[in-house]
């Protein structure tokens, strides 16, 4: 007899074997593990040849630990390009079983976006060319879209009801596209999210999970969505977005970087993580069902920063997925798929401020029991992108302290004789210089592997604007690089501090456009890093420069030497921030195709049509004009008033509810509180009865804002009489 409780899963068999899993991931770590252990005894035989300070025993421990987070990154690119040649047939790919199937989907599937406090003509417009794109392949009748607002600016909230009355309008898109905002926005992202799968979810078999910025083109929606039906076992489905549409030139550097690169990275992770991938919070598909049973977040004990509501969901999302056996994959061949990054380095902080606090809760989560080794190791992974910082910038400082007291101290070391004499005869200084090339080929090794395959591959090449714009733009961004990096390990490090301290993060919209980071808000948002760099440099030269002459010896510049790349991204971090964030000067480099992407030279055809898609956009119901915008809309506009109410419970007016709408009327919306006039919004009796008011009553008792509002009216048709005189 069949066991009923057996699900889909269970009764599948592996995508891939764990044998062949565990073999991969020994492999890769051992490697991993392997060349770490040489560097850091070359490192401590290096510190015994010059006499053990204090300091050198943290400082050898903080290198083990950086070094293996480099090495690590570096053995990502390595075996993705290890990958890449073997060829395609030889890689692993969940995306093959898609190939060859036809006809239509049999499940139902929902294309969700949360939005917050964006602009939604242009989260419309991304909407519409994902629409458009899924319809050409036939298949749009097994797809419905939701946008699930939690946006709390109340004007926004208005448009964001006529965008998508326009644009369900202009693809007669009623009953296939979703609008729902929530009253309250419980729990962020993760909240908005299990609403709609609490409400909604048990009609469809998976979720198309996208951000506001996100674009996928159809035909690639469509295979995941095949995948997800021919292996009951797949749980998430995770793409590699690339970024677009970059016009400063901080963007330009990441989207060059990420298309560039990126493909490696993504091929290694994918050889030792296989069915235990991870989440991204964007672009995958989820199944419904494992998703609604197992990945309810539950609060983190004590209260933010570390504790409460978890931040970085998506990775624990994932987590929990794996952990309960569904598998997680990476699908790196799915290439229609699009997201865009902060125009600034201000604003990329910013959004970093919340990731850093997001992966520091994980510090609860990666030590519970029964967690799968590939789960833990991206949990770890996210956390050292946070933690490496402050210990990259504790190594520095005691190299700087055993720097100072050596040199003050004016004592030559002690040379023990060491293994490296012994064994290589080779004196200390060319075992420094061993060590530092091999930590420099570790870091650069992944760009001159990614910028040899491009130039050796002629469709690479070409869609990167051919030789010269290929490597002036790798050169021009790992120089730019070198100057950030500074500055982000200082930024990161003053996060960490101020998460340890209890200073927990707001939830912000993100700043998806700007015309660039003024130099007063550049000097005080780099104040730090600046005042550091200064100070830093004084002890440099001090180092260098005091202690020999005050005892008459000659100088020695090689530690400032050596901090000089360090100290410059310090010093420079406003001036860089500031050049970086110019839209005019990633124009002038567009211009030349230099950080130029092959989605940007030949963009695809989704990218297009959201580029011209204008659905959401609709003079006869608009909520963005002028002397009526957002809620003044809501209460004039004919249209826009209809719309609103339409989209509300019904219910009868209650003495307080006009007492409310009373007061509204004769103190302007800017009379009430923010709360105030939520709750008004929501009262559909109320708005209708104020709409019939500033139509019908006389301009006296009533505020300017409504009788201006009316008179704009007037304006707009005297103003078409006397054209059409003319």
């Amino acid at each position: 007899m069949e066991n009923s409780d057996l699900t889909p899963r269970d009764t599948t068999k592996p995508f891939f074997g764990r044998f062949r899993m565990i073999l991969r991931r020994t492999i890769f770590f051992g490697s991993v593990l392997i060349v770490n252990i040489l560097a850091s005894l070359w490192l401590a035989d290096l510190f015994w040849r010059m006499g053990y300070q204090k300091a050198h025993y943290p400082m050898l421990a903080i290198f083990v630990v950086l070094n293996g987070l480099l090495t690590l990154g570096s053995f990502h690119a390595i075996f993705g390009a290890i990958n890449m040649l073997l060829g395609r047939k030889q890689s692993v790919r969940i995306s093959k079983l898609a190939e060859g199937k036809t006809g239509p989907l049999a499940k139902r599937h929902a294309v969700v976006i949360p939005v917050y406090n964006e602009d939604s003509v242009k989260v419309c417009a991304r909407i519409e060319a994902i629409y458009r794109s899924i319809e050409a392949t036939g298949n749009l009748d097994s797809f419905d879209f939701f946008i699930l607002s939690d946006t709390r600016d109340l004007d926004l909230w208005v448009m964001e009801e006529t965008s998508w009355t326009n644009l369900c309008r202009r693809l007669d898109g009623f009953g296939r596209i979703y609008y729902r905002r929530r009253k309250t926005n419980e729990n962020r992202k993760a909240g908005n999210i299990g609403d709609f799968v609490r409400t909604w979810g048990g009609g469809y078999e998976a979720m198309l999970v996208l951000d506001a910025d996100s674009l996928m083109d159809g035909a690639d929606i469509v295979k995941m969505t095949r995948i997800m039906e021919a292996y009951p076992r797949l749980g998430i489905l995770q793409t590699p977005p690339k970024l677009i549409r970059g016009n400063s030139v901080f963007t330009r550097l990441q989207q060059f970087a990420m298309r560039l690169y990126g493909p490696l990275f993504i091929r290694g992770l994918n050889y030792w993580q296989l069915s235990g991938g991870s989440y991204w919070g964007h672009n995958a598909l989820i199944r419904v069902r494992p998703f609604s049973e197992f990945c309810e977040l539950p609060a983190l004990p004590g209260r933010e920063p570390f504790g409460g509501r978890i931040l970085s969901h998506d990775f624990v999302e994932a987590a929990l997925m794996v952990t309960q056996g569904w598998e997680v994959w990476l699908a790196w061949d799915i290439e229609g798929t699009y997201e865009e990054a902060p125009p600034t380095l201000v604003d990329h902080l910013i959004r970093d401020r919340r990731w850093c606090q997001g992966n520091l809760q994980h510090l609860w989560l990666i030590f519970a029991r029964k967690l799968p080794f590939s789960v833990r190791m991206h949990l770890f992974m996210g956390i050292m992108a946070y933690l490496g910082s402050p210990l990259w910038f504790l190594f520095l400082a005691l190299g700087t302290w055993i720097a100072y007291d050596r040199y003050d101290s004016g004592l030559s070391q002690l040379p023990f004789e060491n293994y490296a004499a012994r064994w290589f005869h080779i004196d200390g200084i060319q075992q420094s210089i061993i060590l530092t090339g091999a930590i420099f080929l570790l870091l650069f090794l992944p760009k001159i592997l990614a910028v040899t395959g491009a130039i050796l591959t002629r469709s690479i090449r070409r869609s990167f604007g051919g030789v010269i714009p290929l490597v002036v733009g790798a050169t021009l961004e790992t120089i730019v690089s070198m100057l950030l990096a500074p500055c982000i390990m200082a930024a990161h490090t003053m996060m960490v501090l101020s998460i340890i301290i209890g200073r927990a993060v707001g939830w912000g919209n993100q700043n998806r456009e700007t015309d660039g980071t003024s130099w007063g808000d550049a000097f005080r948002f780099h104040a730090f890093q600046t005042i550091l760099g200064i100070v830093w440099t004084g002890i440099a030269l001090w180092i260098g420069y005091g202690p020999h002459y005050l005892k008459g010896l000659p100088m020695n510049f090689s530690f400032v030497a050596w901090m000089t790349p360090i100290l410059l991204g310090l010093v420079l971090s406003a001036p860089v921030s500031v050049w970086t964030s110019r839209s005019r000067y990633g124009r002038a480099l567009r211009k030349r195709k230099i950080l130029a992407t092959p989605e940007e030279l030949d963009p695809p055809p989704v990218i297009k049509i959201a580029d011209s898609a204008n659905a959401a956009v609709d003079p006869a119901l608009d909520a963005n004009v002028d002397g009526r915008r957002g809620i003044i809309a809501a209460v004039v506009d004919p249209y826009v008033n209809g719309v609103h109410v339409s989209l509300l419970d019904q219910g009868e007016i209650t003495p307080a509810d006009e007492a409310l709408a009373e007061r509204c009327l004769s103190e302007g919306p800017a009379g009430l509180s923010k709360n105030e006039l939520s709750e008004l919004l929501y009262l559909a009796p109320a708005i209708l009865m104020m709409h019939r008011a500033v139509w019908l009553r006389p301009a006296e008792g009533m505020h300017d804002a409504w009788t201006q509002a009316v008179e704009s009216y007037r304006r707009r048709h005297d103003q078409s009489l006397i054209a059409e005189s003319i």
